[in-house]
């Protein structure tokens, strides 16, 4: 029986994780990896239009997270790859879609190098399978302010690093609510636990090349907190993965298009499952554009530009100087 809010628990190595699944029995099954501060409900506008699209959806809290179990110690990423895998299992689908965030889809990247016989398609998020010089200095900073000033200052940086003035202007008087939710789901030793779970990160790079499932990589056009050159290496380093460049967003761009998000990951699971992926040209290291409308495919990026530099463009006649 399902608990509060729809939840059940599901115990694994010991530790118990909720999770919920929304959705008719036998349709696709696509999981959401939640990224470092995150807890299953920002998914909801997600999960909703996914179902409404014909899928079975699966959120879930990571250890440290929501309202899974939080080991004040010791929570290995290889842990929260456990845990993944036995949501998986738990689906009783034979294969699966997995798409995960920032830190969700390193785990995300882990468990399909590790499990890939069970994938049927795999999105990462705002990702990376290395962390770059200046990633690497961030992480440290995070953990550092994380250890002086708690989980609201954590907050406080990561917030303007990962949303746009646009999303941030009209919210800046109601920012103390999201602070104030993500405060009640975080706990701080949990959460320091799990960034020091980078502290012996070796670089994923030399294993993409087992994950053999179509992949959808998607990357914000403003994310400075994991940039293009790091989804570029996921889409060079995965067999059949497609880069998809999404326009005016930053790190966590999920929280601010859910409806683009949703459309985005509908198309691509339907495309894999009708075999259109490889119909259309996709994967196999293409380079897209996201649309606008959620109901639209990614466009090709233009010939002729280079997809490490910006999104061309082109200015309208009567805006030129």
């Amino acid at each position: 029986m399902a608990g509060p809010g729809g939840y059940d628990v599901l115990e694994v190595n010991g530790r118990r994780l909720r999770w919920r699944i929304d959705g008719a029995a036998g349709a696709p099954v696509l999981v959401f990896v939640n990224g470092l501060t995150q807890y299953a409900e920002l998914w909801t506008v997600h999960r909703d239009a996914l179902v409404a699209h014909g899928f079975r959806v699966v959120t879930f809290d990571m250890f440290g997270q929501g309202e899974s179990d939080k080991p004040a110690l010791f929570i290995e990423q290889e842990d929260q790859v456990a845990a993944l895998q036995a949501i998986v299992v738990a689906t009783g689908a034979e294969r699966v879609f997995v798409a995960g965030i920032s830190f969700g889809g390193l785990i995300a990247l882990r468990h399909a190098i590790k499990h890939g016989d069970r994938l049927a398609g795999l999105a990462l998020l705002s990702s990376f399978a290395s962390l770059s010089p200046q990633l690497r200095l961030l992480g440290g900073t995070l953990l550092q302010g994380l250890a002086l000033g708690g989980i609201a200052y954590l907050q406080d940086m990561l917030l303007p690093m990962n949303l746009s003035d646009a999303w941030l202007g009209p919210r800046l008087d109601q920012l103390g609510e999201v602070k104030r939710a993500g405060f009640v789901a975080n706990d701080l030793f949990a959460l320091q636990n799990l960034m020091e779970s980078f502290l012996h990160f070796r670089p994923l790079t030399p294993e993409l090349p087992r994950i053999a499932c179509p992949t959808l990589v998607l990357n914000g056009e403003f994310d400075f907190l994991t940039p293009r050159s790091l989804h570029d290496e996921l889409r060079r380093g995965i067999p059949d993965a497609e880069l998809v460049i999404v326009p005016h967003a930053y790190h966590a761009f999920t929280l601010e298009q859910p409806a683009l998000v949703a459309g985005l990951l509908a198309g691509f699971m339907r495309d894999v499952l009708s075999g259109a992926w490889r119909g259309k040209g996709r994967g196999e290291g293409r380079v897209a554009v996201a649309p606008d409308a959620p109901s639209q495919d990614p466009e090709p990026f233009p010939r002729g530009f280079d997809h490490m530099r910006a999104i061309p463009v082109r200015v309208p006649r009567a805006k030129r100087p």
